[in-house]
C-alpha cells in the first residue's frame, strides 16, 4: 500500500465532500494506493484548525503557497471560488504535485488552457471533480449507450433548477455567497450548474459543435458583502441553449437559481432509435429505461433499481435493493483515481477533458450576449 499524502485547500462544502471521499475509498474498494489527510489550507487559521481536527488532517497551513513548498504534499486538492483555479493548478503541478480542482475548470477557456498546459508539461496526474458521472445510475447509462442498447441518439436535454437567489437581499460576494460575484465565478448558472450538466452529456452523447443561448439576470443589483455597498450583479441567474452535437443529435439545457420549490433538481434524458433513458437526482440511485424491442403489450418505461453487484460500483457496497446517496459519487471518484495511479493511467475527467466542456460553457456565453449561433 502506498501512501498518497493530500494538501487540501479550502474547508467549505466541496471540502467535506472530497475530504469524506479520502477517508471512505479504500474501506470499500480494494487499491493500492491510500489517501493520507496531511495537511488542510485556508486563511482563518482557527477555522482551518478547527476543521482539521474534526476530520483528522495532521496539520493546517493558511498560505496555500507555503503548502505548495511542503515535501510531504503528493497531491493537491483544490476546493476555492473559480478565479483562483489557475494558479494554484499551475503552481502546483511546477511543484510536482498531482492537482485535483473543483468545477468549472477555470473562469474561461484561455485560462484552462494554461492550466492543461501547465500540468501536461509538468506530467502530473490531473482530476476535475465532474462527481456526477460517478452516481451508479449515470454510469449505468453511459455504459447502456456504449453497448448501443439505444442505437442512434436524436435527443439529449438536461435542467439544473435551484431557487436560493429568488431573494434580493441575497448579498454577493464574502465567502458565503462569492458565486454571486462574476470576479470570483466568472459566470452565474452557466459555470455552477449547466457545466455539470454539459460534463455528463459530452461524456454520455459526445462533443458539442454549435450553441444558441439567452441568459437573464433577474435581481440587477445586490449589497455587496464585502464593500458593504450595493453593486450591479453580473452573473447569469438563468440560462437556456439548445445545440447541436457531433453526432447529429439534437440537445436542450436549461438552468436556473429561480425555479421555486426546487432545490437541486437535476434531471436528464436521452431519445434514441432503439430507446430511452432519463434519470433524476432527486432518485439518483434509479435510472428510466425504455427498450422499443420488448414485447409490444409489456412495452413501456421501466425502473431500473441500481443496487445489484454487476451494475457499476455497486458491488463495493450494500446488498441489493439497499441505496447508495449524493457523497458515494465522491467516494468513487476517490477511488477511480487511486485505481488510475496503482495502473500508470490518466483519470477522467482531466483538465484536457474539463476544458472541453468550458468551450461549451464560454460559447454559451458569447452567443446569449451576441444573441447568435456560436460554435464550440
Amino acid at each position: 500500500m502506498k501512501n498518497v499524502n493530500i494538501g487540501m485547500i479550502g474547508y467549505g462544502f466541496m471540502g467535506k465532500a472530497h475530504t469524506n471521499g479520502y477517508a471512505q475509498a479504500n474501506h470499500f474498494f480494494k487499491l493500492g494506493h491510500k489517501p493520507v489527510l496531511k495537511a488542510l489550507c485556508a486563511r482563518n487559521a482557527e477555522k482551518a484548525q478547527e476543521f482539521a481536527d474534526n476530520w483528522g488532517y495532521e496539520s493546517i497551513e493558511t498560505d496555500w503557497r507555503e503548502l505548495l513548498k511542503r515535501d510531504d504534499i503528493d497531491a493537491v486538492d483544490i476546493c476555492v471560488p473559480n478565479n483562483l483555479h489557475k494558479e494554484i493548478s499551475i503552481a502546483a503541478a511546477e511543484a510536482g504535485k498531482a492537482v485535483l480542482c473543483e468545477k468549472p475548470l477555470a473562469i474561461d477557456v484561455a485560462e484552462g488552457e494554461a492550466m492543461c498546459e501547465a500540468v501536461e508539461k509538468a506530467g502530473v496526474p490531473n482530476m476535475v471533480w465532474y462527481n456526477y458521472r460517478r452516481i451508479p445510475a449515470v454510469s449505468l447509462a453511459k455504459q447502456i449507450i456504449d453497448e448501443g442498447r439505444l442505437g442512434k441518439i436524436f435527443h439529449y436535454r438536461a435542467n439544473f433548477l435551484q431557487d436560493w437567489t429568488i431573494n434580493a437581499d441575497v448579498p454577493q460576494g464574502g465567502a458565503a455567497t462569492w458565486r454571486l460575484d462574476a470576479e470570483a465565478a466568472g459566470s452565474g448558472v452557466t459555470g455552477d450548474l449547466l457545466a455539470h450538466c454539459i460534463d455528463t452529456a459530452l461524456w454520455l452523447n459526445g462533443g458539442i459543435k454549435d450553441v444558441s443561448a439567452m441568459t437573464e439576470t433577474f435581481v440587477k443589483e445586490r449589497l455587496h458583502a464585502e464593500t458593504g455597498k450595493k453593486e450591479p450583479v453580473t452573473i447569469d441567474d438563468a440560462c437556456m441553449f439548445h445545440c447541436h452535437f457531433d453526432n447529429g443529435s439534437l440537445g436542450l439545457f436549461e438552468s436556473t437559481r429561480y425555479a421555486r420549490g426546487h432545490k437541486a433538481l437535476y434531471t436528464l434524458e436521452i431519445n434514441g432509435e432503439h430507446g430511452s433513458l432519463a434519470w433524476d437526482l432527486h432518485d439518483l440511485h434509479r435510472l428510466q429505461y425504455f427498450n422499443y424491442a420488448d414485447d409490444g403489450i409489456v412495452r413501456g418505461w421501466r425502473d431500473v433499481h441500481v443496487s445489484d453487484g454487476d451494475q457499476p460500483y455497486m458491488g463495493n457496497w450494500w446488498v441489493p435493493g439497499l441505496n447508495v446517496g449524493y457523497e458515494h459519487s465522491f467516494i468513487h471518484q476517490v477511488a477511480d483515481f487511486l485505481k488510475s495511479l496503482d495502473e500508470g493511467k490518466p483519470v477522467h475527467p482531466s483538465f484536457r477533458d474539463a476544458l472541453e466542456t468550458q468551450k461549451v460553457c464560454d460559447a454559451v456565453l458569447k452567443s446569449a450576449k451576441d444573441r447568435a449561433w456560436m460554435d464550440v
